[in-house]
C-alpha cells in the first residue's frame, strides 16, 4: 500500500469537510463545535485545549471553559475531525476527514512543529505485529520524536 495521498482540505473548505464528517457521524455541528474547530485548525501547531479555550474566549469576546473545549474535542476525535498528539496532551485538525488513518506524526523536539504524516505499510506492519501476540489495536499513534528539516538546517 505504502504512502496514500489524497487532497488536503484547508480554510472553509476543511471546516465544511469537517461538518459533513461529524454529521455523517449522527452529531450535531452547532456554533461552539464550529468556533472550537475554527480555532483550532488557525494554529500552525498542535494546540491544547486551554489554547483552543483561550482562542475561542478571545474571538468571542467571552470566557470558555477548558472543560466545554475538551468535551468537543473527544467528540472531534472519535468523528476523525482531530487528530491528538499523545506525548503533547495537544491537538490538530485533520486535513483530510473523509479518510480514516492510523496516525502518524513527526514531533521536532526544537520547535514542537508536528506533521502527520499517512503511511498505510508502516501502520499495517504495526497492526501485523500487535495481532501476532493477541492483540487487537483499536487506534494506532504513532509518535516519531525528533527534528524538522527547517531545525535539521540550523
Amino acid at each position: 500500500m505504502g504512502v496514500h495521498h489524497h487532497a488536503h482540505h484547508e480554510g472553509h473548505d476543511l471546516v465544511v469537510a469537517a461538518r459533513h464528517a461529524l454529521e455523517r457521524a449522527g452529531q450535531q455541528w452547532t456554533g461552539m463545535r464550529q468556533s472550537v474547530f475554527e480555532a483550532l485548525s488557525a494554529f500552525d501547531r498542535p494546540a491544547s485545549a486551554y489554547d483552543i479555550a483561550e482562542e475561542v474566549s478571545r474571538r468571542q469576546g467571552r470566557r470558555v471553559a477548558a472543560n466545554s473545549v475538551y468535551r468537543i474535542l473527544d467528540l472531534f476525535v472519535g468523528a476523525n475531525l482531530v487528530r491528538r498528539v499523545e506525548s503533547a496532551n495537544a491537538y490538530v485538525a485533520n486535513e483530510h476527514p473523509d479518510c480514516l488513518h492510523d496516525c502518524i506524526f513527526l514531533v521536532c523536539d526544537s520547535c514542537g512543529q508536528t506533521t502527520h504524516i499517512d503511511d498505510d505499510s508502516v501502520a499495517s506492519n504495526l497492526r501485523g505485529a500487535a495481532a501476532r501476540t493477541g492483540f487487537a489495536p483499536e487506534r494506532p499513534v504513532i509518535e516519531v520524536h525528533g527534528r524538522c528539516s527547517d531545525c535539521a538546517e540550523s
